[in-house]
């Protein structure tokens, strides 16, 4: 038997039916807090309950597109302006227990996306609302989307550590003072400013001098700080270790 004729013949109804869906955790900085992009379902299951902006993956676009998609539809963004370029979107990973979601067996793929100071959401899709939420108030969510949250803040929390996507969070040109405040709210933690400013100038690549300085001074009167561009830089050598892992704790 030919493959043509395998397929011709091929019965997809004799397997049990699975579907695919993606669901995005959208983490940017707003007020100093970290926040993650949450949506109010409109609709069964989970009606009225918050949850990750997602949806099941469209016949003709592929998991990224998908989370692409879902991302622009809660946050009012459009392929080619300028703040969804600055959007680093990246696959988390894929949760496939059975009966996390009720209406069938549901394979999610999982999304992490880092933004500078993005919007406020729109609600789209089958969302009756969307807003930012600070991450340490994002739980009792629908489906395991309390467990994939976790996961996001893990990941995000490891990257930044040996990558500079801490520049994500940013303007392209911004102090290490605006840099600190990312790990920072990242972290959970307080960062000596001094320690911070050394570390960050010691990695090769990580930041780059813009030759300019702020407009004015600090709020008390200090001197105008300097500005700097991400480097070239994709992995950070050496790390910048959250303080709890310098320490051996982990």
């Amino acid at each position: 038997m030919g493959e043509e004729e395998f397929l011709a013949g091929y019965d997809p109804s004799a397997y049990p039916s699975v579907a695919v869906t993606v669901d995005v955790v959208a983490l940017t900085i707003r007020d100093g807090r970290l926040c993650v992009l949450l949506v109010e379902r409109a609709e069964h299951p989970f009606a009225g309950r918050r949850a990750l902006p997602g949806g099941f993956v469209r016949p003709d676009e592929t998991l990224d597109q998908g989370a692409l998609r879902e991302l622009t539809e809660e946050t009012g963004l459009r392929p080619g302006e300028g703040a969804l370029e600055r959007v680093h979107l990246e696959q988390l990973r894929t949760y496939g227990d059975p009966g996390r979601d009720p209406r069938m067996r549901v394979f999610s793929v999982a999304y992490l996306a880092f933004a500078p100071s993005l919007p406020d959401p729109q609600a789209g899709g089958d969302a009756s609302a969307a807003y930012w939420v600070p991450v340490d108030e994002a739980n009792n969510l629908a489906f395991d989307h309390d467990a994939v949250i976790k996961d996001g803040l893990d990941r995000a929390r490891s990257k930044l550590e040996y990558t500079p996507l801490a520049t994500a969070f940013v303007d392209r040109e911004f102090t290490i003072g605006e840099l600190r405040s990312v790990y920072a709210a990242v972290w959970g933690e307080e960062l000596h400013a001094g320690n911070f400013h050394r570390k960050v100038l010691s990695v090769p690549g990580f930041v780059e001098s813009t030759g300019e300085t702020t407009a004015k001074g600090g709020e008390r009167g200090g001197p105008r700080a300097k500005l700097y561009r991400a480097g070239d830089a994709r992995l950070l050598h050496p790390a910048l270790l959250r303080p709890a892992r310098e320490d051996g704790i982990r």
